[in-house]
């Protein structure tokens, strides 16, 4: 271990001190004869420790794979384990879940744990990809060879997304999972899908779409309407909120896609605010401003996730012989966006690796030597155009249900430059950044609130 290691694993804990001792080092409380503070300068102290730890392990990490094993075990651990703050708590989650992405992104970047010298699984490659001279991977040094398609540079980032839905999947079960926890990772969730929707549109097509609230508001407004007046449930109606959104990009694209640069962004943004005023001074169907209430929720399979059921029908917990507990349908809800998020994550990855992500890349680099191939651009645009609005429609049906309550002013053009900062800041076209963005503009607030 080099002294430059520990120089930088002090440096580090001592700045997580400095910006942790008032945060999360200091609780206030009203007392008989004013505030009381309490202070939590030991939680503070092992928050740090535990940063000078992990700083040595994730420097460790890139070379040797045994640092990333004990730091997912240790991430792993203390998931279960009482702690005295939630802050020490994250911290001890956080830093032993990031040794463990440092390792696989590590062994991944340099083609997987490397054969030792003279190993008669090390054949020489002419020129691997982004590793310059070196030897075909083996796995855990035990000479079984890894593919080098499988190691590409291109899947780098899908271990680090494999790790973090492992996370999102388990998250439910850990003692951080509050209602308020899961409320907030439920709302990043959401931002997420919309985030990687709108990457479709932005990021891969190229194209500014700064009136994304306006598809969301569709999808929302949707599911609200046929629930309410045609009583359609929400598993038959998200794919129907998802279609309308869809349809009306379609039609929109014909005249709104011929415009190019700033004067496409402009024409969104009115698009957007057409629809919340259509929303808004449209009383007879939307009622107005007041919104719509008494959204039905989801069910499971027919199941309601309430205390009591109406005659001829079972709850949940009456089903499945357990107490009833009200933080069931908040776990549900997080459940039915984490795998509506992976999915649309999924679909978005697949399609840029399809001849027609690969269209829309071209397409955004230069239309006009996209159009010379004999590629036809008014399709392209329309198709990413679509599919943007398509995941909005689900997200807007989604928040409906969740809400159980929606009003125009849920869809304001805050929302679309939201979503739109979340694909900038993350990297257009960088699934994995998306997701890192969002827990940061939607997350963060919450945590220092």
């Amino acid at each position: 271990m080099t002294r430059a290691r520990l120089k930088n694993a002090f440096i580090t804990s001592m700045i997580v001190l400095f910006l942790a001792l008032p945060l999360a080092g200091v609780k206030t409380e009203d007392g008989i004869n004013g505030t009381i503070i309490h202070w939590r300068i030991g939680a503070v102290a092992a928050a740090a420790l535990l940063v000078f730890v992990g700083r040595l392990l994730w420097e460790m990490a890139e070379e040797d794979w045994r640092a990333g094993a004990v730091g997912f075990i240790g991430g792993f651990a203390a998931i279960f384990m009482p702690f005295p703050t939630a802050f020490l708590h994250t911290v001890a989650v956080g830093v032993g879940f990031a040794v463990a992405a440092r390792a696989v992104w590590a062994a991944v970047a340099r083609g997987g744990f490397e054969c030792e010298a003279g190993s008669p699984s090390a054949t020489p490659l002419p020129n691997p990809p982004n590793r310059g001279e070196g030897t075909l991977p083996c796995l855990l040094r035990r000479g079984f060879p890894i593919s080098e398609k499988i190691l590409a540079p291109a899947r780098r980032p899908n271990a680090i997304l494999g790790l973090m839905v492992l996370f999102a999947c388990v998250f439910p079960a850990t003692p951080m999972a509050s209602r308020y926890a899961l409320d907030v990772a439920t709302m990043v969730l959401t931002y997420v899908m919309l985030a990687w929707g709108l990457n479709i549109t932005v990021g891969y097509a190229g194209l500014l779409d700064i009136g994304y609230a306006g598809f969301y508001a569709i999808g929302a407004y949707c599911y609200a309407l046929l629930s309410q007046h045609i009583g359609i449930g929400f598993w038959s109606c998200l794919p129907l909120a998802g279609l309308a959104a869809a349809f009306t990009g379609f039609l929109l694209g014909f005249p709104v896609l011929r415009l190019r640069g700033d004067y496409f962004a402009i024409v969104t943004l009115g698009f957007g605010e057409i629809v919340r005023l259509v929303a808004t001074n449209w009383t007879d169907l939307t009622n107005g401003p007041n919104g719509i209430a008494g959204i039905p929720r989801p069910t499971f399979f027919g199941l309601k996730f309430a205390r009591f059921a109406p005659d001829g029908q079972t709850t949940f917990a009456d089903f499945f012989h357990i107490a009833f507990n009200p933080n069931q349908r908040i776990i549900f809800l997080y459940y039915i966006i984490l795998v509506l998020a992976v999915l649309v994550g999924l679909l978005a990855t697949r399609l840029r690796r399809l001849p027609l992500g690969r269209a829309w890349e071209s397409f955004r680099e230069n239309e006009i030597a996209c159009a010379s191939l004999g590629i036809n651009s008014t399709w392209i645009k329309i198709a990413a155009y679509s599919l943007g609005a398509l995941v909005a429609g689900l997200a807007g049906a989604f928040f409906a249900a969740r809400q159980g309550f929606v009003s125009p002013e849920s869809f304001t053009f805050t929302e679309s430059a939201t979503v739109l900062a979340i694909v900038i800041l993350g990297g257009i076209g960088h699934p994995l950044g998306i997701v890192l963005a969002s827990i940061f503009i939607i997350g963060m607030p919450e945590l220092f609130r």
